[in-house]
């Protein structure tokens, strides 16, 4: 009996000390990500408007341009690769820290017809949430579908060479609480406290023309709608404003595709008008309140540099403060 208690009380010790090696190397190697900036914010600090969705929103969106409009704060929560799981799972966790007033969903079709990649896509979000019991449920719901390494070591998918060399700055910010924005700004792009990237114009002549994630109603995923239907009822439980909104795309990519296109308004303005919700799409009703013309985008997919960017974000400020 004995030794049968002191094998469980070793097997406990080993488990805390490998569960202790294992944090401790998750705060030395997991990088500082502006994701950590943005969900400290929003936690932190309260926001009327938070708008969430894919790198369109990002980049397109700039939230202080938009509040100038309609007096309200925001901030935007965008950023590539963010699916209705972790809209859904954020907007919970806003529920139990800095509740906003309205959410704006930045919708992308190509996201409704596509899976969530494997590796630190998952945990972007997850890792820098606080503990909460959307924290938790998050981990059930998503974080267990991923890759094993993603989940026990966090910072494998990031390069060692560039974690080691950081790590004293990655230490000093984690200790201190530092939250500048100083690294994360490049030779194409900047971001701002406020979530906004901005990018910076590009010789547009130059620019490859990429396919996107073309839309199929066949290849809706079930899941993808599932949570965009929960984050709407979550919406109305919590008395919490929700609008969708697409952002303008080139029209050079709209002409080239306009049957996947045509399908995928067809879809969501069918979608969104039976859940009783506002729906701008900058691409058919609205298309004419924004030039659609290149020299607008860093990309033919619909990624704007900063200046129409900020156009664009006082165009919707209008439209949101209308509604």
């Amino acid at each position: 009996m004995r030794s049968s208690k002191k094998t469980v009380m070793k097997a406990a010790a080993a488990f805390v000390l490998l569960a202790v090696i294992l944090a401790g190397l998750d705060f030395l190697l997991y990088p500082c990500t502006f994701m950590r900036n943005d969900i400290h914010s929003v936690t932190t600090e309260a926001h009327d408007d938070i708008f969430m969705g894919t790198s369109h929103g990002k980049m397109n969106i700039d939230p202080d341009t938009v509040g100038e409009i309609t007096g309200r704060s925001g901030h935007n929560l965008c950023v590539g690769g963010e699916y209705g799981i972790d809209v859904y799972y954020m907007a919970k966790l806003l529920t139990e820290t800095q509740k906003p007033k309205r959410i704006i969903y930045e919708i992308d079709p190509g996201y409704f017809v596509s899976e969530k990649e494997e590796g630190n896509n998952y945990l972007l979000f997850y890792h820098e949430f606080p503990f909460s019991m959307a924290k938790i449920e998050y981990f059930f719901d998503a974080v267990l579908e991923c890759d094993l390494r993603s989940a026990v070591f966090p910072w494998y998918e990031y390069s060692l060479s560039y974690e080691i060399e950081s790590l004293p700055d990655t230490v000093s910010k984690k200790l201190g609480g530092d939250y500048g924005i100083e690294d994360f700004k490049s030779d194409t792009q900047e971001y701002h406290e406020n979530g906004f990237v901005e990018r910076y114009p590009v010789d547009t002549t130059t620019l490859p023309f990429t396919e996107p994630v073309l839309f199929s109603e066949e290849k809706v995923s079930a899941q993808n709608m599932e949570y965009l239907e929960r984050l709407i009822d979550l919406c109305k439980e919590e008395n919490i404003e929700f609008v969708a909104v697409t952002t303008p795309i080139p029209a050079v990519t709209l002409n080239q595709y306009p049957e996947e296109y045509g399908d995928a308004w067809d879809y969501f303005e069918t979608f969104f008008e039976e859940q009783g919700v506002e729906y701008m799409n900058f691409n058919t009703e609205y298309y004419d309140l924004f030039p659609h013309e290149m020299i607008n985008y860093t990309d033919y997919d619909g990624h704007m540099n900063g200046d129409a960017a900020l156009r664009f974000s006082e165009i919707l400020g209008i439209m949101l403060k209308d509604y």
